[in-house]
């Protein structure tokens, strides 16, 4: 009833709903990345293990607006993954998303190795396994959802037509399958290999229809990219 009584307030939008959470987790980058040029230009002075600090932050922070708007997901529909093949081509195209991606680190959108998330910097066993589960939890469990609720749902169909929710889920245009694809790699540090990934779930949508399995796909990407992190400490993929 709070929630509902929330959304007659302040007449959120379907847009809107699904804009939300993704604006949230990208303010709080914004904030780190500006916090780091201030650094780099002498203006603050503070150690990376502080802004490491934020990711619990915006993880939780990301989980209340997904939590908060979750009744306007419509298109959320879990059952998909019983559909047993549909869920296995999403795990195989998940983990093909993640061989290219490592194997992708061009110099060309290379990732700051500054601003990787390296938890070993902590010496406290509590802090780094603190901080290992909210990266991996919000890299499997959060940031699937948000995101492709953001590209998948809203933008791809929003470039159709900008009244998104009369168009349905995995309507191809090339125009929106290639601009998605190209802004969906500029939010990552690893530009080609985030267009590359932006083209595969676009692709699956088409195939399956599903955001679920759009989710499923890019959890299980993030997964594998979190233990391969993990195993090898190539902290530049976090």
């Amino acid at each position: 009833m709070v929630s509902t009584g929330i959304f007659k307030r302040f007449q959120i939008s379907d847009a809107l709903a699904r804009i939300i959470p993704f604006a949230g987790f990208m303010i709080f980058i914004g904030f780190e990345e500006g916090l780091r040029f201030l650094r780099s230009h002498d203006l603050v002075s503070f150690s990376d293990q502080s802004i490491y600090l934020l990711y619990p932050v915006k993880t939780l922070t990301t989980v209340f607006l997904l939590f908060w708007l979750y009744r306007r997901f419509v298109e959320l529909n879990w059952r998909d993954l019983g559909r047993i093949s549909d869920t296995l081509q999403s795990l195989l195209l998940g983990l093909v998303v993640f061989v290219l991606w490592i194997n992708m680190d061009w110099s060309f959108g290379a990732p700051d190795k500054g601003a990787s998330f390296n938890p070993g910097l902590f010496s406290n066993v509590v802090l780094f396994n603190t901080l290992i589960f909210f990266r991996l939890a919000g890299a499997v469990l959060v940031v699937p959802l948000m995101e492709e609720l953001f590209w998948r749902s809203f933008l791809l169909r929003y470039l159709v037509d900008n009244e998104f929710m009369k168009i349905r889920i995995g309507q191809f245009t090339w125009f929106s399958c290639l601009v998605s694809a190209l802004l969906f790699g500029l939010e990552h540090h690893l530009v080609f290999a985030g267009i590359m990934a932006g083209l595969a779930y676009n692709f699956l949508l088409y195939r399956t229809k599903s955001i679920v399995q759009c989710v499923f796909a890019h959890a299980i990407t993030n997964l594998a990219l979190g233990i391969y992190v993990l195993v090898s400490g190539k902290w530049m993929f976090w």
